[in-house]
């Protein structure tokens, strides 16, 4: 089967500014505020490689449906549960627990609409990584799962919405 369709233009420059400016603050913010807690005895390993992922879509392309709040801040809660329950119950046989919980983690989303392809990372990372994060259990889901998306999110409403461009307002929805 031959391709038929072209390579999208690339984005205008203004864009590509902006998804940087919010990319790098985004990330910026979440290692910062992980260094504090951490300082604070709070060892939770915070920036996840997910997040990067994140990033991508939320500051690169706020308008699409994988980058909306809900889906953002919900993927990865709902992925980080179905990671650290995974783990809990197949301990760290990640020939199985790895594909489980990503896979799961796909169906928990599409039932909650709630789809965020970081998600599946943030399970997989609740199942692959070292003890530092096993140890953590459930915390993992509140940190640095859910208060490193809500910072993330706080970055995109901000800088998402200095933009002059309306077709860059964010978010599109929220519920």
């Amino acid at each position: 089967m031959t391709p038929t369709g072209t390579c999208p233009p690339r984005k205008p420059v203004s864009k590509i500014i902006w998804s940087w400016i919010g990319a790098f603050l985004g990330i910026l913010l979440v290692s910062i505020v992980g260094r504090c807690l951490a300082l604070a005895g709070i060892d939770s390993l915070f920036l996840i490689g997910s997040f990067g992922a994140s990033a991508v879509l939320v500051y690169g392309a706020p308008m699409a449906e994988f980058s909306q709040p809900r889906n953002l801040v919900g993927g990865h809660v709902i992925s980080a549960i179905v990671g650290v329950t995974v783990f809990t119950l197949l301990g760290d046989q990640t020939i199985l627990a790895g594909p489980t919980a990503v896979s799961l983690a796909i169906v928990a989303m599409h039932f909650t609409r709630t789809l965020h392809p970081p998600g599946g990372a943030t399970a997989l990372i609740a199942v692959i990584s070292g003890d530092k994060i096993h140890s953590l259990g459930y915390t993992y889901v509140l940190l640095p799962v859910l208060l490193g998306s809500i910072l993330m999110l706080l970055v995109a409403l901000l800088v998402n919405n200095m933009s002059s461009n309306p077709k860059r307002h964010y978010p599109v929805y929220w519920l």
